[in-house]
């Protein structure tokens, strides 16, 4: 019969998933599984629904990133107030949007780094528990984590100054958006009491990055031997090739860098792109068609965004951009624990863009909402801190929604996050007898790569132990919870 390892739930991401790893007799594992045990809801709840009242609603998908679905969901329904793709909109109702997208990048990247990633860097996937969180942290590395705190601080602010709120803010409209940066809040972001300022954030997002680097150059083993898998990557980019976090053309790179999809508009998605069903998970495998179902899976989120830019159009993180591919020789990167790196070159790169934009007039005044001529379908695409996010709309003539298919970043991540738990599984696992805390946590750390967003994905209530049982031959030979 062999032996059955379960995980249940993963710890330090936003949801509720399990792993199960199965071995053979002899002890070698077979077969490793990543389940979303969570059920996805929202694609039947809006239907229904006014369109108008899509871009509030779907953002109660999730707590942790709710601009990226507010503003995939409008960007949608621009199409359908005929405001065009992403570029049709006014000055002002863009670049407000803009600032919104990148405060929300800023936060929820610091929010992972400092506070669920940093502590298995810091003191070490085989650490204590007790010890291997964010308070410990804050004993350790005071100014460390001080810093992460104030940085999702201010991305917080940024948000609420352009979204009216926080958390599920107003802010994005069909067609626009329905408010002017006030001058109190600029003068605030822009000039405001240290470290709550721009600069303040673009300092200590350099210093994150001088972080990484030093912890980077000690502890090669782990950033880069740790896992490695070959991939396909999707991302948005500007229509030049540039990095671009808020809108832009889909791209795809074969495992080796070939342009597999080739910058194409997105409101053609269907005619690339399709989604698998499994049995043993509520979460979708999206691949693109060309390559099917089996070859034609890829990966989304900060990794994917740098293997797929050509640059970055502004210069600190252009500099630290540089640095990534001359480490990597110019080619993809394929080590998911590199994703660190990435996203905080974007933490960067969003702070650069919010002072760019905190300086612009339009901002403050001009027109906010643009309509033309009504359409009954639209798409909207973001990228979202965990990567691409799609947002597909369908609108009758009494404006209310008929079809809703939202493809999320973690559900494009579901095959490579089950890869990274094969082959960490596989490494640590095979021939040993007893589970240990380390053990469990090495698989956690490898999905904690990506950031996943598991009620995004899916949506549940309630909380799970973690659980996990070792058999041989039907005969139990360790147990562990954790609660």
């Amino acid at each position: 019969m062999g032996q059955k390892i379960t995980i249940e739930p993963v710890t330090r991401v936003e949801g509720h998933g399990k792993v199960t790893i199965h071995l053979d007799n002899e002890g070698q594992v077979t077969q490793t599984r990543l389940h979303i045990v969570e059920f996805r809801g929202f694609e039947r709840f809006v239907q229904g629904r006014p369109y108008w009242e899509a871009p509030v609603l779907v953002q109660r998908l999730c707590g942790i990133c709710p601009v990226s679905h507010h503003l995939a969901a409008a960007k949608a329904m621009d199409v359908i107030v005929g405001a065009g793709t992403g570029d049709g909109l006014t000055p002002t109702g863009e670049k407000m949007r803009r600032l919104m997208h990148y405060g929300q990048m800023f936060q929820s990247h610091a929010l992972h780094f400092f506070h669920l990633a940093s502590p298995d860097l810091l003191f070490g996937i085989d650490a204590d528990p007790k010890s291997r969180n964010v308070l410990a942290l804050a004993l350790e590395n005071k100014d460390l984590a001080v810093q992460g705190v104030m940085m999702r601080k201010f991305g917080q602010e940024i948000i609420a100054a352009t979204a009216g709120k926080k958390i599920h803010g107003t802010g994005a409209i069909p067609g626009g958006i329905n408010k002017h940066l006030s001058q109190m809040d600029k003068e605030h972001f822009l000039n405001g009491k240290a470290p709550m300022n721009i600069d303040s954030m673009i300092e200590w997002s350099q210093a994150a990055l001088e972080f990484f680097h030093h912890y980077h150059e000690h502890n090669v083993g782990i950033i880069d031997a740790f896992v490695e898998f070959p991939s396909s990557y999707l991302s948005l980019v500007r229509k030049d090739g540039a990095l671009d976090l808020y809108h832009g053309v889909l791209r795809a790179k074969d495992q080796e860098g070939n342009i597999i999809l080739h910058d194409i508009d997105y409101q053609n998605y269907l005619k690339y792109i399709d989604e698998e069903v499994r049995n043993w998970s509520y979460m979708k495998f999206p691949y693109l068609k060309e390559l099917g179902n089996d070859a034609g899976w890829y990966t989304v989120g900060p990794l994917a965004r740098m293997n797929n830019a050509d640059f970055i159009d502004t210069p600190l993180a252009q500099h630290e951009f540089e640095k990534f591919k001359a480490y990597n020789k110019g080619k993809l990167s394929h080590k998911p624990m590199h994703a660190h790196w990435a996203r905080l070159i974007e933490v960067l790169h969003a702070a650069e863009k919010m002072k760019e934009l905190l300086n612009d007039p339009d901002l403050l005044s001009g027109e906010l909402v643009v309509k033309g001529t009504r359409q009954h379908e639209g798409v909207g695409i973001i990228e979202a801190p965990r990567g691409t996010l799609f947002h597909h709309y369908k609108v009758d003539h009494q404006d209310q929604i008929t079809l809703c298919n939202l493809i999320v970043s973690t559900t494009h991540n579901n095959q490579p996050m089950n890869e990274a738990v094969n082959q960490v599984a596989r490494k640590l696992m095979t021939g040993k007898k007893e589970i240990t805390e380390g053990m469990m946590n090495a698989v956690e750390v490898a999905i904690r790569a990506y950031d996943p967003c598991l009620s995004c994905a899916t949506h549940a209530l309630g909380q799970m132990p973690l659980e996990l049982t070792l058999l041989q031959n039907g005969q139990v030979l360790h147990t562990r919870k954790n609660r």
